[in-house]
């Protein structure tokens, strides 16, 4: 027998086992009901006979009145319990039949989702809250499978597409060290040690991406202040952007927000939006962090005065390696994935992370949002 598989050839299956269970169940009621009937009711009716005739009842007229109760009793009951029973049979195979086809097709989807078919989904059945839940289940199980599944094959996609640069050119300098045509100097040494260093350092971001797009982040949410963690996180990029002359403000517009998240998750976001507007920024520019509360949310801005993008790809910046700017190279325009590591980190908080600009040159402005706490 095939692991995953129904079996195949079962003596009876589960719509007959079900309507056999309930037929026993209502055939045993039916024959308790008919012995009930046939000792209770004799007594029952001779209690009223001598009610109303009296003690002195003829023997004759007594012999015929019990024929006749008993011939009009089995008669009532010889007709009405194979009616009844009929009928609680025919009610019985129909409520068999819809549980049957439900759960036979629940198991049916099972099995062709073990066999790989990641776009089998079940309807929901109108009988009963239960089985309406295990599809449910199901369909949201297999969902989350086929998402997986598009994840993983994305990420050994985009993989292999990233890690093909850094080691044909790993592969160039060795093989240019063994033909005599680079001397294996510091310097050459130094450029494998960067490729290699890139290629750990993508490995490591793939992974953190496919945790955080599969909601797998270890998070360790409490009352954070969103101000003080912005203040923070300028504080600790500020000799960056000093270095490549790019002006860094941070204000605080009315109260400060408190939202509940894990703060070295939303620090990490922080970074990866800063990283991103340094990169995009020339020196002269200004990248400015506005904290402030909304309704319901704690709002936090990052507004630039870089190069900013086409508002048609304010949501393909998000996905893993995308470059709105195609002639910026791999190694001064980061690795691809931080802002897609940015926007799952937010959702993984129940926020979210939108960006918008006006055009070429016109800055770009990234807005998280994150459920607020209630002060005071």
């Amino acid at each position: 027998m095939s692991r995953g598989r129904p079996v195949r050839g079962a003596p009876l299956g589960f719509t007959w086992r079900l309507f056999v269970s309930l037929g026993l169940v209502v055939l045993a009621c039916g024959v308790t009901l008919l012995g009930v009937a046939l000792v209770v009711a004799p007594q029952i009716f001779q209690g009223h006979l001598r009610t109303a005739l009296g003690a002195s009842v003829e023997p004759e007229v007594q012999r015929h009145v019990d024929e006749a109760f008993a011939d009009a009793m089995i008669t009532s009951m010889g007709i009405a319990l194979p009616v009844a029973l009929l009928v609680a049979f025919a009610v019985t195979w129909v409520v068999a039949q819809r549980l049957g086809r439900s759960v036979a097709a629940v198991a049916e989807a099972t099995d062709r989702l073990a066999r790989g078919d990641l776009a089998v989904r079940v309807e929901v059945p109108a009988v009963g809250p239960e089985l309406a839940l295990l599809a449910d289940a199901f369909n949201a199980m297999a969902s989350r499978l086929a998402d997986s599944e598009t994840m993983r094959s994305r990420l050994i996609g985009d993989l292999a597409h990233e890690l093909r640069t850094p080691l044909a050119s790993i592969e160039a300098t060795v093989e240019a060290v063994v033909d005599g045509v680079l001397p294996a100097d510091g310097a050459t040494l130094a450029t494998l040690v960067d490729q290699t260093g890139r290629l750990k350092h993508l490995v490591a971001d793939m992974a953190a991406v496919s945790r955080a797009e599969e909601r797998q982040l270890d998070l360790h949410p409490r009352p954070v202040d969103l101000a003080a963690l912005s203040t923070d996180a300028v504080a600790a990029a500020g000799a960056r952007f000093a270095a490549a002359d790019v002006r860094l403000d941070v204000e605080v517009v009315g109260p400060a927000p408190v939202v509940r998240a894990d703060p070295q998750r939303l620090t990490e976001v922080l970074a990866n939006l800063l990283d991103n507007a340094l990169r995009h920024t020339p020196g002269g520019g200004a990248v400015r962090v506005v904290v402030r509360s909304g309704p319901h949310v704690a709002v936090l801005e990052v507004v630039d005065t870089g190069e900013g993008f086409d508002p048609s790809d304010s949501e393909r910046i998000f996905e893993r390696f995308y470059r709105a700017d195609s002639s910026r190279t791999r190694s001064t325009a980061g690795s691809g994935i931080g802002l897609t590591i940015a926007r799952a980190i937010v959702a993984g908080h129940g926020g979210t992370l939108t960006a918008t600009s006006a055009g070429r040159g016109t800055g770009a402005t990234f807005r998280l949002e994150l459920p607020r706490l209630a002060t005071g």
